[in-house]
């Protein structure tokens, strides 16, 4: 059994959503000990325990210490199977991180997996649903992965209440991600959202986005306002998320509304965010960057990459997925941006 210390790094969720995963796909068991250890409220919280039982359900895995507040956790995996699941949060935690341990297993299941997660979508310290539709979902797809998700509801903190479904196709194998280039700039999309809040709130992001963006041709931000007949949204919130499509790749970047702050601030945070990426010539954006390393491990030949720089997230997955592979990643310094290569085991 293969014993991971929760604790090293960022110390948070990631390390046990990756590790989950790593697990199933590879078959070797895992002890995660010191979960959540570096965070405010350390243990296994409602979220972090939807993303374990979506796992354990998937691959049928036997787990030891799965309650709230369990800062051990056992996880012995079987075979990836696929099916229907759907799986509640019970909270506003958020839908996209649950996902997030899902996908990597079920690229690899015996048939295809179809899950329905309610939760939150919108959330705090995750990505919002719709970067994870429109960047890290094409970025898969570019590897070969098949991951369609559609959003049935939004839901924010505190009520949640959200529901998406993923529909995810197994793979015979990754395609390595190539980008040392990213080509010229095609499109910037974005999408500003408001739920059970005046209407108006989108068009003052929409705005602010178009001003701080000017001349670049093919540029269109929609506006979705909720509730609406057919998609209820059941709690109060709003957020934008942008992104912009290269020739090879894709950058993304977000804001997520708060109480006291103006729409117009959220809206520029997202685009300045975003326009960091593009100045920097990165191929990824920083939270992709962290998001793909599992994915590139797993992948057939070599992967890489070049970001502003490597979050302390990315360098935890990094430790950790050489300790359930036989991969070794190397980074280096150059024109000023962090490149990471590895070669995958596929």
């Amino acid at each position: 059994m293969l014993d991971i210390d929760g604790s090293h790094g960022e110390g948070g969720g990631q390390i046990l959503r990756t590790a989950i995963s790593l697990s199933s796909f590879s078959q070797k068991p895992v002890r995660i000990i010191n979960i959540r250890a570096n965070r405010p409220n350390p243990g296994l919280n409602y979220q972090h325990m939807a993303a374990i039982k979506s796992v354990a359900e998937l691959c049928k895995a036997d787990v030891k210490g799965l309650t709230k507040g369990s800062r051990e956790l056992e996880f012995h995996p079987n075979e990836i199977l696929g099916g229907k699941f759907h799986f509640d949060i019970l909270t506003a935690g958020s839908t996209t991180l649950v996902l997030q341990a899902c996908v990597l297993p079920s690229l690899f299941a015996s048939e295809m997996t179809e899950f329905t997660i309610t939760g939150g979508t919108d959330v705090k310290w995750a990505p919002p649903i719709d970067y994870f539709r429109f960047v890290f979902a094409p970025l898969l797809h570019n590897m070969g992965a098949h991951v369609n998700v559609v959003m049935g509801r939004r839901g924010h903190y505190p009520k949640g209440g959200g529901e998406i479904t993923a529909r995810i196709k197994p793979v015979e194998k990754l395609m390595p991600l190539i980008h040392e280039q990213r080509g010229a700039l095609k499109t910037i999309r974005g999408i500003a959202h408001v739920s059970n809040l005046p209407n108006n709130i989108t068009k003052r992001m929409k705005h602010s986005v178009l001003l701080k963006l000017v001349g670049i041709k093919d540029l269109h931000i929609s506006e979705e306002h909720y509730p609406q007949d057919k998609d209820p949204a059941p709690g109060v919130g709003t957020g934008i998320v942008l992104w912009a499509n290269y020739e090879n790749t894709v950058l993304g970047a977000n804001g997520l509304g708060e109480k006291g702050v103006p729409a117009e601030r959220i809206a520029q945070n997202a685009v300045e965010d975003l326009l960091k990426e593009m100045n920097s010539k990165a191929t990824l954006d920083v939270h992709a960057a962290d998001q793909l390393l599992p994915y590139m491990a797993l992948a057939k030949g070599e992967s890489m990459f070049c970001a502003r720089e490597l979050s302390n997230h990315a360098k935890t997955n990094i430790w950790l997925i050489e300790k359930f592979l036989d991969v070794k990643f190397e980074v280096k310094e150059k024109d000023g941006l962090k490149e990471a290569r590895v070669r995958g085991v596929g």
